[in-house]
């Protein structure tokens, strides 16, 4: 990639700016932009309640706006009748109901496997994903969150799967590009297991409104900050986990470490969370987004 989506510096100086008079600003100390980083949630967070429909995301969108979420992820298989898209009803009804409890829809995401030999069958995942694009461009999402796949077909190399995943994530992109919503993949301990991985497929598909979803959770080999410092330039978005694994084995989130490495970029914008495992995920996450919420000051 030339450079990183969503890296690029668009700030310009402003000349021959008015000169105010019979004001003193002798005693005015200097200013410099703060820092944002908006916790959001990613809804899969609430996975198994969502799933056996005791939840839904009008329920999740209440849930955020009682715990300090400024955004939500509405991750597309919650919706009705996934992966038919949802009515335009639907749609809006949610991005108003979210409007009026003052949060962002910080994206949306579907199920997709570029890495299947068949290209018809790949052919059948790049118009789901056009079809969830519109979604997200009605809902007011920037960002949609695609994977890379799970399948190790014989007789391909990694980097034979690779091109051919590319060319297909290019047609995805530049439909993105024309609904004003930004492609992004996931690493996801699948098809892409590490840093090399993320950067090499960024460099393949090498477009300006393509992404990384940046999952901390999901590298499992090796020293995971130092992957994360290796594939931060590309984030677009985040998961932000209660767990990672280094050297293969899991490990508490250093929340603290994260948001520095975060800060030190260039990246600003939501940081959506998401909780696993064993438990009431409304109790875990509750407990979680107060400790991002900590290690955030």
């Amino acid at each position: 990639m030339n450079q990183p989506f969503a890296r690029r510096n668009f700030v310009k100086s402003l000349l021959f700016a008015p000169v105010i008079s019979k004001v003193d600003f002798s005693n005015k100390k200097p200013t410099s932009n703060p820092i944002k980083l908006k916790p959001s949630l990613n809804a899969y967070s609430f996975n198994d309640p969502l799933k056996a429909k005791t939840m839904d995301l009008m329920d999740v969108l209440d849930f955020c706006s009682k715990h300090e979420f400024e955004g939500v992820d509405l991750t597309g298989y919650y919706f009705p009748n996934y992966p038919s898209v949802p009515s335009d009803e639907y749609i809006f009804k949610l991005k108003h109901r979210a409007h009026q409890l003052g949060l962002s829809i910080s994206g949306t995401g579907i199920k997709n496997d570029f890495t299947n030999p068949d290209a018809s069958k790949r052919k059948e995942d790049v118009q789901l994903i056009k079809n969830w694009i519109e979604v997200a461009a009605k809902l007011g999402a920037p960002v949609i969150r695609i994977f890379s796949g799970v399948m190790n077909p014989k007789g391909y190399t990694w980097d034979e799967i690779a091109q051919w995943m590319a060319k297909d994530i290019q047609e995805c992109v530049a439909y993105g590009q024309k609904h004003g919503v930004i492609v992004a993949i996931q690493n996801h301990n699948d098809f892409i297991q590490t840093g090399d991985d993320v950067v090499k497929l960024m460099k393949l598909v090498n477009m300006e409104w393509f992404g990384l979803i940046l999952d901390i959770g999901s590298y499992h080999q090796g020293d995971p900050y130092a992957q994360i410092l290796q594939t931060i330039p590309y984030a677009v978005n985040w998961q932000i986990k209660e767990k990672m694994y280094e050297n293969g084995v899991e490990v508490k989130t250093d929340l603290k470490r994260i948001f520095q490495m975060i800060k030190a970029s260039t990246y600003r914008g939501f940081i959506p969370v998401e909780t696993l495992g064993l438990g009431d995920p409304a109790n875990k996450v509750a407990i979680f987004i107060q400790e991002v919420i900590t290690a955030l000051k």
